[in-house]
């Protein structure tokens, strides 16, 4: 992270400072035409919701991100392992270094799939990594592994886009990396393990939350971008429907809806924005899909505390990001420790996501703790706690004009192809409560770009 006193930052205010408030606001403006939104689902509603972002960036050196990259290159390649090993030999539960309870009785485990070959023995095709900078610790630490289909690196790629077309002073004066080739990298990636045909991204539809997302992403990579009733199989093959009532064969599909919704003969019946025995296409090996089924097993939160033995099982090699302090309820030690601590840690519900299960235990009532502790006593593979990590404060300018420090993730992304592809810039997601710790985007959150600088030659 840049601190405040650098000479960077002094420079990028300098600029900022020089800016009159009608050249914001025509930001804005292009940002509202663009409708780049992130729809919420609340009390049975559908709302459609302009992302609110902030126009300050994130802004990270060359050499704090060599660290990053470096380290989810290792964290994704050990991931990919574990799903191979897992769906394959179950080397690292015979081996011990995984309960196989722990993974078997996981909802997210599908065992219909073992043994199914993927195209280049590739699972975790684009992954977003979370993490956290601990203002008082070690530095970075991780706080979730997201490879079934994470969403939102449209949102700074747009934002990108139109900052430098309003603001092209900014990129003229400072050394900062471009990241416009990211849907290219995904368009090389669905190429590299394409089984013959044409390339589609598969959207459950303009009422989900990232919408937006999957046609932005379908434009800029020369994707086709689908709905689950445009797409048909025959004889264990992917085709398009095209308007003229030819089939076109599809080789790769980056699918944006996950794995139950996936196909209405294999998984839910009742799924109207999957395809018919799509799965037999995919164990046929007549098309790929990004990211494989069965991923949400390392997706689990609590498979997510295991992730550090994985790169010393699988790679020999000491993890260079380290997890937030975990403690896994599945452990007796670690169970008694979260019921003894609950006041001072925060408790996650292992399968949610979207910042939705998770809980604060200082905010709870005793009654409310009480109610908890029965549910992990209950039920303990549901649950994981983490130590409250003191989230690095980032500067937003708030609504009166001012800078106000709020608390902020970094999402990476990460594109698996003939190598692994780290994207240098990020979701920032950020608190819009400045007393509050929960940045999820589904949790009314907002978004600002993050810079990534190069090196001085």
């Amino acid at each position: 992270m840049i601190e405040s006193n650098s000479p960077f930052y002094d420079a990028f205010k300098g600029i900022l400072n020089t800016i009159d408030k009608n050249r914001v606001q025509e930001l804005l403006t292009y940002m509202n035409t663009e409708a780049i939104n992130f729809n919420l689902f609340k009390n049975n509603a559908f709302i459609e919701r302009k992302f609110p972002f902030d126009i300050i960036p994130r802004i990270v050196s060359p050499s704090e991100f060599a660290y990053l990259e470096k380290g989810i290159q290792q964290r994704i390649y050990a991931l990919n392992l574990f799903l191979e090993d897992i769906y394959g030999a179950q080397k690292i539960l015979k081996d011990g270094i995984i309960p196989s309870e722990f993974v078997f009785s996981s909802k997210a485990y599908l065992p219909a799939f073992a043994n199914t070959p993927v195209a280049k023995n590739i699972r975790v095709h684009i992954s977003g990594i979370d993490l956290v900078k601990n203002s008082v610790g070690d530095g970075w630490v991780v706080l979730e592994d997201n490879i079934r289909v994470p969403s939102g690196v449209s949102y700074p790629l747009s934002l990108r886009m139109l900052t430098r077309k309003v603001f092209p002073e900014f990129f003229e004066k400072l050394p900062i990396q471009d990241v416009r080739d990211y849907p290219k990298k995904l368009e090389a990636a669905m190429n590299y393990v394409n089984t013959g045909g044409i390339n589609v991204i598969l959207t459950p539809g303009r009422y989900n939350s990232a919408f937006y997302e999957h046609s932005y992403l379908a434009k800029e990579s020369g994707a086709i971008l689908a709905n689950g009733e445009d797409l048909v199989v025959e004889k264990d093959k992917v085709y398009l429907k095209t308007y003229n009532g030819k089939k076109a064969r599809v080789g790769a599909i980056y699918r944006r809806l996950d794995d139950d919704a996936l196909d209405p003969v294999e998984f839910h019946p009742d799924s109207l924005i999957g395809v018919s025995n799509i799965t037999q296409a995919y164990r046929a090996g007549n098309v790929a899909l990004m990211n494989s089924i069965g991923n949400g097993i390392a997706d689990d939160k609590g498979i997510y505390y295991f992730v550090p033995a994985m790169i010393k099982y699988y790679m020999n090699e000491e993890p260079i990001l380290q997890n937030a302090p975990t403690f896994l309820a599945f452990f007796e030690k670690d169970r008694n420790h979260i019921l003894q601590n609950m006041r001072t840690l925060v408790i996650k519900d292992v399968a949610e996501a979207g910042g939705y299960g998770v809980v604060f235990g200082s905010q709870l009532t005793k009654s409310e703790r009480e109610k908890l502790k029965d549910a992990i006593i209950a039920e303990p593979r549901r649950f994981i706690a983490q130590e409250v990590i003191e989230f690095y404060d980032i500067e937003c300018l708030d609504e009166a004009g001012t800078f106000s420090p709020r608390k902020a993730d970094l999402r990476m992304f990460s594109i698996y192809g003939e190598d692994i592809f780290v994207w240098p810039g990020g979701l920032t997601r950020f608190a819009m409560d400045p007393t509050s710790y929960i940045v999820n985007s589904s949790q009314g959150g907002g978004f600002k770009d993050t810079w990534v600088l190069k090196e001085h030659r």
